[in-house]
């Protein structure tokens, strides 16, 4: 199945959060497109058959998006920030296929404990055929994890495969990405100043990871967490950076189902800091 979003559907431009929750949570397909600046403490549920697109300068605050049961649902361009514990991730993907998140801006800060938000975007309960492309993640005790617990192994096995291409893990402390059981594929990627740990497979998880630059990476730039199970990596063209360190036990997972292009790790670097975030025009 391609990922088509609202393809089809009528398009409608919202400015406040009544507006923006009931666009992208009506029925059928539709592109909803957000003008301006939202506050707010909410979780908005987005349903099947749409497309987000954020103008620039557009953002959501304390605003997270969750995706949950739904399938075929893009969201391009938003810039989301400091969305509560209580109201989830930056963007959450359950038990969810076909979804798109491109040229996002996904924030928080490290000024509160590591439990006052949650994650930046987070795919989980076998979520199947996830991108994250051209994103930019930055500020954050937890990145991007997809598989939420060790003990969800008879859900998720066989599920959860999900690609990070091009994007931009800046100043975060861990899951950068972190995976348990899925097949994962990381390439053009760019991980900057990451405080604690980076790319982590456990649970069974195995990766190819591709064409990435570290810099000024932890000690445990990839790495396996045993806790769960141990998972797996192939690393081809990654530059570690100044003392990071490829951890994680060789992996198996040496092709995936779709044409892609590498740009080199030597050119991750200016292309991803260039492209990643919400850069988009319309």
């Amino acid at each position: 199945m391609n990922t088509t979003g609202g393809t089809g559907g009528t398009t409608t431009t919202v400015a406040d959060l009544a507006g923006f929750t009931a666009a992208v949570g009506a029925d059928g397909p539709a592109v909803v497109i957000l003008d301006g600046a939202i506050s707010g403490a909410a979780k908005v549920q987005i349903t099947s058959d749409k497309t987000i697109i954020g103008n620039p300068g557009s953002s959501l605050t304390g605003v997270g998006l969750t995706i949950l049961g739904q399938k075929n649902v893009i969201v391009r361009n938003m810039k989301i920030s400091k969305v509560l514990a209580d109201y989830g991730d930056g963007i959450t993907v359950q038990a969810s296929s076909n979804i798109w998140i491109d040229s996002c801006d996904i924030s928080a800060d490290l000024d509160h404990d590591k439990d006052y938000y949650d994650g930046l975007i987070d795919i989980v309960h076998a979520s199947e055929w996830v991108t994250v492309s051209n994103t930019y993640m930055h500020d954050h005790w937890k990145g991007s994890l997809v598989g939420h617990s060790n003990n969800n192994g008879d859900e998720d096995t066989g599920h959860l495969h999900v690609t990070y291409a091009g994007v931009w893990f800046d100043n975060i402390n861990s899951r950068t990405p972190m995976y348990r059981f899925g097949e994962g594929h990381i390439f053009n990627c760019f991980l900057s100043n990451l405080l604690d740990t980076g790319i982590n497979t456990r649970a069974y998880a195995q990766l190819l990871i591709e064409s990435s630059t570290f810099e000024n990476p932890p000690i445990k730039a990839i790495f396996s967490n045993d806790n769960g199970g141990l998972g797996g990596a192939v690393v081809n063209d990654v530059d570690l950076g100044d003392g990071g360190e490829n951890q994680a036990p060789a992996g198996t997972l040496t092709s995936v189902p779709y044409d892609y292009d590498l740009l080199g790790s030597t050119n991750v670097k200016s292309h991803v800091m260039a492209n990643a975030g919400q850069v988009l025009t319309f």
